[in-house]
């Protein structure tokens, strides 16, 4: 059985957004087993994937000698017949080349970039394409190396069993006393950091502004360290909104996102693993050009997916705050509308 290490060992978004390249290959290579690397906040998603054979856990501290040589030896243990590193650091493309993996693949996007034997320029820093489309073309330079006809990926990336939705539901129901049969409508209003945000004057306008036209159930998720935030932001809305801010970890969550009939974020984690289960999602994306919509959109499918970004410039591109919500309501109302017909 030939052994392929795939690398996206960074933050939650960038890693489920690497899900249809990890799909590609497992359709494609069906008889093949695959290992991802990955940190430890992201293993339990990976442990969810279905494209996924097996997880090696990277070591938290890069600065870690022990630890790094322990990484080695379990990569070089395994004896892979080849390694797609999706995310290209001088550390990853050093262990690439020093687990002597025999077909190394990366983007040539780096002064490192010799350390691999196959490369793909992808100049991603232009944000032409999804990031999930970089990694496709990554996945598909592969197979054709291999000379492997290419089975492309469906969605959902994420599917469930409905039953665990109905489990789930049926559970938040309990938790949180909101109605079954309204429609629910998840707000995240924070971002781990990772981007930057609305204000809380505007997720309140913008949640007051669609409970006036439907009558839904709010659900305001938090992670670690964001329940101020969403109590906050609960206190700002006019009708009822419920704070989710305690879950048995990110499967739990994961599960709980599944129950959403549309979920609203910036551009972070919960946003991509909502696309993922091909929920209905809005964004809200800085114009900076790394950041912008089209190179981060989720993958949910296409029609499934609202953003909105600020002005273009300089002195704006980072600033959410200058997104007109009663505009982008006038996008909003009908576009949520068509999903919960």
């Amino acid at each position: 059985m030939k052994k392929i290490l795939v690398i996206r060992n960074d933050k939650i978004g960038d890693f489920m957004l690497a899900w249809p390249a990890f799909a590609m290959l497992k359709a494609s290579m069906p008889e093949a087993k695959i290992v991802a690397l990955v940190p430890p906040y992201t293993a339990p998603l990976a442990e969810l994937c279905p494209y996924i054979d097996e997880i090696l856990l990277d070591c938290v501290d890069k600065q870690d000698k022990n630890a790094l040589k322990q990484r080695l030896q379990a990569v070089k243990f395994q004896q892979f017949f080849a390694v797609i590193t999706f995310v290209s650091d001088w550390e990853n493309a050093k262990l690439a080349w020093q687990s002597g993996i025999h077909y190394r693949l990366a983007p040539a996007t780096k002064l490192f970039q010799f350390l691999y034997n196959h490369r793909l320029t992808q100049r991603r820093s232009r944000s032409e394409k999804a990031e999930f489309e970089y990694n496709l073309d990554l996945a598909r330079q592969f197979l054709r190396d291999q000379h492997l006809e290419i089975v492309e990926p469906s969605r959902p990336f994420l599917p469930l069993d409905g039953a665990i939705r109905t489990q789930q539901k049926s559970k938040l129901c309990a938790l949180l006393g909101v109605d079954p049969d309204k429609k629910w409508l998840f707000v995240h209003s924070s971002t781990g950091g990772s981007a930057t945000n609305l204000s809380l004057m505007q997720y309140a306008q913008l949640i007051n502004a669609i409970q006036a036209q439907f009558d839904c159930e709010v659900i305001l998720t938090a992670g670690k360290n964001e329940s101020e935030r969403a109590r906050a932001l609960a206190e700002k809305v006019v009708k009822n909104a419920v704070v989710y801010d305690e879950n048995e970890g990110l499967i739990d969550f994961t599960y709980s996102l599944a129950c959403a009939d549309l979920f609203i974020a910036g551009s972070t984690g919960p946003l991509h693993i909502s696309g993922a289960l091909n929920v209905p999602t809005i964004g809200f994306y800085p114009s900076r050009l790394s950041a912008i919509p089209r190179r981060w959109q989720p993958l949910n499918d296409p029609d499934k997916h609202l953003a909105f970004m600020p002005p273009k410039g300089k002195a704006t591109e980072k600033n959410l705050t200058l997104i007109d919500i009663d505009e982008a309501l006038g996008e909003i109302l009908p576009f949520m509308a068509k999903q919960w017909a």
